[in-house]
Order: structure tokens, then sequence, then C-alpha cells
């Protein structure tokens, strides 16, 4: 999926891609392409066999895409080091990803890198919104260091076995989770569909076995609530965590039931949300703009595509947005959005400063390349690259507080950033109240929400 009817006709002799923005590897996104990817294939043996069948290719991808924001890249340098690696034997993959991956430190750039197929494909999971689990949130306590259950996702396997949030993992299949993190636990509960994982869990002092049947699951990008304020103001909650493949859908479904359960403004919670897919950031910041500027991309060619709204905005109430030094890429996207067409007020702490776009390819052997390929900028031309986005209002949590603050207390009175933007968005209201009768204006639910919904 190109950002653009432009960069589309760089691609047209290539196998499709995606975008991808985020921070670094605490991004969750991915983009899954054709394993040939197109790209022409050399008459010389010496490139014939695999390991260096993929390093050409990583080799090429940079040598045609590659967007340098640091000032390391030289075409002509670039030339002999495929020279070079590509004389060399390896007698082992792992050999020729060491090589892959020295290439590419030479860039110096943080977003450009080469995933090995176990990687990538955890990367597939992350981004496509769906993965075969059972379920479950997890966290690991910072206190006891144990594998805690946050909660079960509804109408999964684990949600339907009674599992409950606060159970502590004690053994996954009959292993001890002592000294595991969560991403260990996460390889051992991720599995083929339909397979069995018997998990251990101590509740209440007792310990009791729980089998569950691997299914497929949709990761939840968006999490609402509907606050009342001591004055009887309504007032929505949405957290939006990851821009993955369902993040559009689930803030679609967010608004309207807000929206049909009266809420009268929004806090739209973006902190410490590491991006993803452009396409995702880009719908759902038409879902609060009716019109003006999305964002503005430009590649290594001074191509430029311009993204707009387009009259399909689901509601036109007062929405706060909060950001923090977390929130990055596809966040700045929405947030830049909103401040620069004057539909949001910003509430929080500066933020994260990506502003470079990357389109993830597939190599032939089942690993993959983030690469670099064009930057953005925000409505009114600002390059926020390394610089963030400033808030309108700032709102800074101690280190107490945010050693302290519990994932549930998000959205609440023990929240002191989200107290600001509900006071914030208290004023904006009173603004409305004080002035005309306010009266949603340019509302097409019907072109707006799918009938999928």
């Amino acid at each position: 999926m190109p950002i653009s009817r432009s960069l589309r006709s760089l691609g047209r002799q290539r196998s499709s891609w995606l975008v991808l923005l985020g921070a670094g590897g605490a991004a969750t996104a991915i983009a899954l392409a054709s394993p040939s990817l197109g790209l022409p294939r050399s008459s010389s043996s010496a490139i014939s066999d695999s390991p260096k069948e993929v390093i050409d290719q990583v080799w090429q991808i940079v040598y045609r895409d590659y967007l340098d924001s640091t000032g390391k890249y030289n075409p002509e340098v670039w030339k002999g080091l495929r020279k070079d690696l590509l004389a060399k034997n390896y007698s082992a993959t792992s050999e020729s990803y060491e090589a892959i991956r020295g290439m590419l430190a030479s860039l110096d750039d943080p977003y450009t890198r080469f995933l090995d197929p176990k990687e990538f494909k955890e990367m597939q999971i992350d981004t496509s919104g769906e993965l075969t689990g059972v379920g479950i949130q997890l966290s690991l306590d910072k206190d006891t260091k144990e594998l805690v259950v946050v909660s079960p996702i509804e109408g999964t396997p684990a949600s339907k076995a009674g599992v409950q949030p606060k159970d502590v993992i004690v053994f996954i299949n009959g292993q001890s989770t002592k000294g595991m993190s969560t991403a260990d636990a996460v390889k051992l509960i991720r599995g083929k569909e339909g397979s069995e994982v018997t998990l251990g869990l101590r509740r209440r002092g007792e310990v009791i076995q729980v089998p569950l049947i691997r299914a497929r699951i949709e990761i939840q990008a968006v999490d609402i609530q509907l606050n009342t304020t001591v004055s009887g103001t309504k007032i929505g909650y949405i957290r939006l965590k990851q821009f993955n493949a369902h993040a559009a859908k689930g803030m679609r479904s967010a608004i309207k039931n807000l929206e049909k359960e009266g809420a009268q403004g929004y806090v739209l919670d973006l902190r410490s949300n590491p991006g993803g897919l452009l396409e995702a950031s880009i719908d759902i910041a038409r879902q609060w703009l009716d019109e003006g500027t999305i964002v503005r991309t430009k590649t290594r060619d001074g191509i430029q595509d311009v993204r707009r709204a387009n009259g399909s905005a689901l509601t036109q109430r007062p929405v706060v947005v909060l950001v923090n030094e977390g929130s990055a890429s596809a966040s700045e996207i929405l947030s830049g959005a909103l401040q620069d067409n004057h539909r949001g007020v910003l509430v929080g702490q500066k933020t994260f400063g990506k502003g470079l776009v990357q389109s993830v390819r597939g190599l032939s052997d089942g690993s993959g390349l983030t690469v670099t390929i064009a930057k953005y900028l925000t409505p009114s031309g600002t390059d926020i690259h390394k610089n963030g986005i400033k808030p309108d209002i700032k709102a800074v949590m101690s280190e107490k507080e945010i050693n302290n603050l519990k994932l549930e207390d998000l959205g609440s009175g023990k929240d002191s950033q989200y107290k600001v933007a509900e006071t914030t968005l208290i004023k904006a209201l009173s603004k409305i109240l004080d002035g005309p009768m306010y009266k949603p204006v340019g509302v097409k639910l019907p072109q707006a929400i799918p009938s999928t919904l």
C-alpha cells in the first residue's frame, strides 16, 4: 500500500509494499511483500546462491529507494560496497546476515534495518492486528517480577475460560515462568491455531491449571470509556495504542459508540503510541477532520504528495489530544494534523520527533528490510524530525507518579495529565455553550461508517 500516487509510480515494476511509521524497534508495524521483490536477477554466478542473493536484494532496495537523512550515504561508496560484499564467500546464512547488518550500519539510520525471518514474522503479527494465541494482555510486575494478566480480551479463549485480571502466570505448559520476560512468555503462549497451551495461574493464593485452545485473535488498538465529571459533563476517553491494520476500524467504532452514549467532547490519548501504518493515521485523521491537509510526504527525488481530509468526519465535537515523548511518527502525523488545522488542542509533553517514513520489504528467504523512503511534514509544512511537536498546554508527570500509575488508572482522576486534558476540554465546551447553540455540521455517518461495523 504505497503512500501516494506519486510513490506508486516508483514501485510499478516491483512487488507490493506497505508504508511503515514508528519509533525504531519500539514500533509495532509491518508490511508483507512478495519475496521476489521484482528486482532484476543478476546473470553472474557470484550471487546465484541464496545468501548473496539476499545481500544483493538489500543493496538494490537501498540504492533505488533510500532517503538519506543522516548525510552518511554516498552512491559511489555504496556501489563499491556491493562489489566487496559479493566477492566474499559465506559459509552460513548467519554470516550473510551479519554482512547485511554491517552494510546497513554504515548508513547510520536506526530505521533502516534488517530483520531475520523470525523477526520479520513477529513484525507481521504486530502490524496485521491479528495473532494466534489465547487472548490475554500481559505485564511484568515491577516489584515481584512476576508475569501478571492485565486483562483477557473479550470473546477470546482466555476470556471464555475465566482468566481474570491480576492472575499471576506461574507456569506455561509445565515450564516455570520464574525469571521469564514478557517476550519469552509470548513465544510460549502463541502457537498454531487449534493447538493447546496450559497456563498455571495463581489466584488468591491458589494455583489452578487452565487449558486453552489457541485461536486467531484480533489485537485491540483502541480502548474507550465514558467519563462523567462532577458537573455532569460527559467526556469520551479514547486511548489509541498503535496504528495497526484494525486501528481505523476500532476508532470508527469508538467514536460511533461514544456519540450514541452522549459524549459532549473527547480526550484522545496518544501517549506512548509508537506509530504504525501511514494509511491508518490518515484514515483516523479523516474521522476527526472534515477539511484540511493531513500530511505532506517527500521522497529523495523531491516528489511531494499531499493527503487531505475528505469530508467524512464522524464528529464535530471538541477534542483534546494527549501526547508525550513516546508519541511517535504516525501519532505525530495525527496530532500534527489536528493541531495545525485547529481541530484539537494538544496537552502533555513534546512528542518523540520522527518525521521519516519506512517501507517494509520481504526478501527471498523470508527475511525482511525496513528502509527509509520518504519524510513527512505537518500541514503547516513543519519538519518535526528530531524536533517533535510541542503541545499547546504543557503537562508533565513526576517520576513518582509515572512509577505508581497503573494501566487501569489511565484516563481517570489518578492520571494528572488526563485531568489537565479534561479541564481544557471543559473550558472549550463552556465557550461553545456561551456562544451560539452548538450544532454539529458535516457529519456524514452513512458514508463514513462501513457496513461491516
